[in-house]
């Protein structure tokens, strides 16, 4: 697998380099769930199909679109990738490692992860934000498995850039908007927790769960990228309410929630510089 990978990686550098002409992004934002209007916000973009990159992976799952769109938000070159591939779908935790080398082989160092997760703390309701201070890998699966040599022993103290937290701050209250903290448990899914498993995950001193995330985080901690990462909480976790849990649920929520985080991320990404 290694090997298939190093020559798709350099293959979707080579081309996404092409295509960005004199662009030199440092800065790339990953779409969750509910996220997707971010890249419309995107100016003077050029979109170019995961399809078209072989480092980048094939996307099943509703509100992931597949595109990358290169661009300005503010005065920041960002390229932003509008879905993941999770987990859940294969069993495996490394769907975007060729995607995240690529974005490294680019030059990229910052990573903006999003995603779309169910608050597990009473005063985090649905609609709101969470700034990821943490993670906990519930799963304890790593998209390193088979990575030769020393390197892939990582360290994950710091994983979320304290710099970049404070920034995230800096805009929220600029923007008189609300931004919640906390650890994220990662969870493979697809299916939704059980009342147990939330009180479980709780007592491990999480305040938001989801499927997504933790597995880039580590790969982009491996490429040498710093990273930043929001949580839209779309639901109460299970046994916190008594709405049905779904992903058409799920992506309703998010939407209705979309413009205000997404004005809120461009402010942050707006904000940085190399």
């Amino acid at each position: 697998m290694q090997h298939e990978l190093k020559p798709a990686i350099a293959n979707s550098a080579t081309l996404l380099r092409q295509r960005l002409g004199a662009r030199r992004p440092q800065v790339a934002v990953l779409l969750g769930s509910g996220w997707g209007s971010f890249a419309d916000l995107v100016e003077d973009a050029v979109q170019i199909a995961y399809a078209e990159l072989p480092a980048f992976p094939v996307l099943a799952i509703g509100g992931h679109a597949g595109v990358l769109r290169a661009g300005r938000i503010g005065a920041t070159e960002v390229l932003v990738l509008a879905g993941r591939k999770h987990s859940y779908e294969t069993g495996e935790p490394d769907g975007m490692k060729g995607a995240i080398r690529t974005l490294a082989a680019l030059g990229v160092q910052v990573l903006v992860q999003t995603n779309a997760a169910g608050s597990m703390d009473a005063a985090m309701r649905p609609g709101e934000l969470m700034l990821i201070q943490d993670h906990i890998n519930v799963v304890q699966r790593s998209p390193l498995f088979h990575e030769p040599g020393d390197q892939r022993f990582v360290a994950m103290a710091g994983a979320y850039c304290t710099e970049l937290q404070a920034l995230a701050r800096r805009s929220a209250q600029a923007q008189g908007a609300k931004l919640h903290e906390g650890v994220y448990a990662w969870v493979m899914g697809p299916q939704f927790e059980t009342p147990a498993e939330i009180r479980w995950l709780r007592s491990m001193g999480a305040q938001a769960v989801g499927m997504s995330t933790v597995p880039e985080t580590i790969l982009a901690r491996h490429a040498g990228l710093r990273v930043l990462a929001l949580s839209m909480l779309t639901n109460m976790a299970a046994g916190l309410s008594d709405e049905a849990l779904s992903h058409s649920h799920t992506l309703a929520t998010a939407r209705a929630g979309g413009d205000a985080a997404c004005a809120l991320l461009a402010a942050i990404v707006g904000g940085m510089r190399s």
